[in-house]
């Protein structure tokens, strides 16, 4: 059996940990806190594992990662996950969708296939809704059962009597 890694806090560092704990806003950061808090109570980072289901490697890493860089170093970090397939921030993304929602106002399908087809992208019909509603271009169809079309028709006959 290996030797106990062990972290001794500071009050200062205990305190800092126990807030976080309690108030951080992602459940995998408070884990982490938690982790460290068990780990300076003097526990083996197989009871820490066993105790918040994960292994002793994990703890371990978290331990090496705490004392490196702090309460930050227990955050997660940015560019995890699966970057999008329709970027904000492509300027020939944003001018290609909108020429083709200005063409086919009403079918998803067609400007995903025309999209898919001139941008060489695979996607499915709700990454482009979902695009669409992050950058307020506009609807490529409206929501089933919708008055909204109904509405404006009764005004401009309002206006043009």
């Amino acid at each position: 059996m290996g030797k106990t890694k062990v972290v001794e806090l500071t009050a200062e560092q205990r305190a800092e940990l126990e807030k976080s704990y309690r108030t951080g806003k992602s459940h995998c950061f408070r884990l982490r806190c938690q982790m460290i808090l068990l780990k300076s109570e003097r526990r083996t980072s197989t009871q820490v594992g066993a105790i918040l289901g994960c292994c002793e490697m994990v703890v371990n890493n978290w331990l090496a990662r705490y004392q490196q860089e702090g309460v930050t170093g227990l955050a997660t970090r940015a560019g995890r996950g699966r970057p999008p397939i329709l970027s904000q921030q492509n300027a020939a993304h944003l001018q290609k969708v909108e020429a083709e929602i200005k063409k086919h106002p009403n079918s998803v399908k067609t400007v995903v296939a025309k999209l898919s087809e001139d941008l060489n992208l695979a996607m499915h019909p709700e990454t482009l809704k979902r695009f669409l509603k992050k950058t307020s271009i506009g609807s490529a169809a409206p929501a089933r059962g919708s008055n909204q079309g109904k509405w404006l028709k009764k005004e401009q006959k309002k206006k043009s009597s």
